[in-house]
């Protein structure tokens, strides 16, 4: 590939996956707002209301991912884009410009739906422009962006709540005030960067050839026998990826690391931890991607994750605590970034025929979503009810039959064109 041609795919691709960037970002603003907002909400006394703070972007992610299929099969992916774009910015301006609750939670679903548009589209579109030899490298880095996302808003989180004193006994009023504003006005940055660059990229190349034969965007077409065996292995792709519980160390970092023996001042230094962790190992994944396969990849990261959180459940059983408990912890969020994290996307975006990839991507996604927000909400239940050991004993087992659907189920798309994988699962069983 000429120099100008590589510099031409990298930049679309890039300003592609700056809705990785802002997907990650917003998933994971609110944790560290919630010190800040509840207080100057008066949420403390209602575990409903809280809740409803911290969940109420899943709503829009549920509604953005549903709709955008359809739509960005029917009007293009880069319109999608600049959609998400906008929705990112108006989110990012407005929660941190409210002094009312339901405002508040207005705009935070606002912000899921750009969650929602952005983890189904950015992906679609940069394996559409995509050569294929490189394709699963340039996918992955819609992931790479995902997880530096997180890392920015973790360290942003932390830089602003050291600026307002947390830690101190008696926090200012106009700490409460403006701490989470600032958190949230921080991420209007990259919105309106990705805002002004999604117009200096191309629409899909494969979208608008397949213009001229799309004749209908209807449930039909995905409904087909030979469309509805692919649609099946990718949701439950989709679900894998969050039953295989490495969210829960992210969404729940207090209870676990308190669990494994840490004190409350240890827990943001970790938590910033394995988020330098979770960047580090999505490069490797996007190194050997196109090398190893996505098929290996995703076996290596199932069987590691379970083997994993077999050890982390027998060490929480014999109560012990401290570094062991922190180096498994790592090693699984390791395991989970150079593998099942970013290789999903990637498959995801390349087993779908032409005709109802949006449409079929956002099947899948909208069910991942939902299996997001199972686990979010069954994990503090399972913790109360098996406490830590029994609860990483069940994402093991949930490791080990994702692994063996993997092995059966899933055929290797390494170094093949969109077009030949299409071909080569509408023709055969998959397996």
């Amino acid at each position: 590939m000429k120099d100008e041609k590589k510099f031409n795919l990298l930049f679309i691709c890039f300003v592609s996956a700056m809705g990785g960037f802002l997907f990650g970002y917003d998933w994971v603003v609110i944790g560290g707002a919630k010190i800040f907002y509840e207080p100057f909400f008066a949420l403390k006394q209602s575990a409903a209301l809280r809740g409803w703070a911290m969940s109420s972007a899943l709503l829009g992610c549920l509604v953005g991912a549903g709709c955008s299929g359809t739509w960005s099969d029917r009007y293009g992916r880069k319109k999608l884009l600049m959609v998400a774009a906008f929705l990112f910015l108006f989110s990012a301006v407005g929660t941190g410009a409210v002094d009312s609750f339901s405002w508040f939670i207005f705009y935070r679903i606002v912000g899921g739906l750009g969650i929602g548009i952005a983890s189904n589209i950015s992906p679609i579109y940069i394996a559409e422009v995509s050569p294929a030899e490189i394709r699963g490298r340039m996918v992955s880095l819609n992931q790479l962006t995902i997880v530096l996302g997180i890392l920015s808003a973790q360290v942003t989180n932390w830089l602003i709540a050291d600026m307002y004193a947390v830690n101190s006994q008696a926090l200012s009023l106009e700490g409460i005030a403006m701490a989470w504003r600032w958190m949230f006005w921080m991420e209007a940055v990259p919105a309106l960067l990705f805002l002004v660059l999604v117009f200096f990229i191309p629409e899909s190349p494969r979208w608008l050839a397949s213009r001229s034969e799309v004749t209908s965007y209807d449930l039909k077409a995905v409904l087909k026998p030979s469309v509805r065996r692919v649609l099946l292995v990718g949701i439950v792709l989709a679900v894998f990826q969050q039953w295989c519980g490495i969210n829960v160390i992210f969404n729940y970092a207090h209870e676990v690391f308190s669990a494994a023996g840490f004190e409350v001042s240890d827990v943001m230094m970790n938590i910033v931890v394995t988020g330098v962790i979770n960047v580090i190992f999505t490069v490797v994944a996007i190194g050997t991607v196109d090398r190893w396969g996505r098929r290996s990849l995703m076996l290596i990261g199932s069987f590691g994750l379970a083997v994993i959180y077999l050890l982390m459940s027998g060490c929480y059983f014999i109560g012990l605590t401290g570094w062991v408990m922190l180096t498994l912890v790592l090693m699984a969020i390791a395991c989970y970034a150079m593998s099942l994290a970013p290789i999903v996307w990637v498959v995801l975006s390349e087993i779908f025929p032409q005709q109802v990839r949006g449409t079929a991507m956002a099947i899948s996604t909208l069910f991942l979503w939902i299996a997001s927000f199972v686990l979010t909400y069954t994990f503090p239940l399972l913790n109360e009810a098996l406490q830590a050991s029994g609860t990483f004993l069940v994402y093991g087992i949930l490791c080990l039959a994702g692994f063996l659907f993997i092995r059966f189920c899933l055929p290797e798309t390494k170094g093949k064109t969109l077009e030949e994988i299409e071909a080569e699962l509408s023709q055969k069983p998959l397996g």
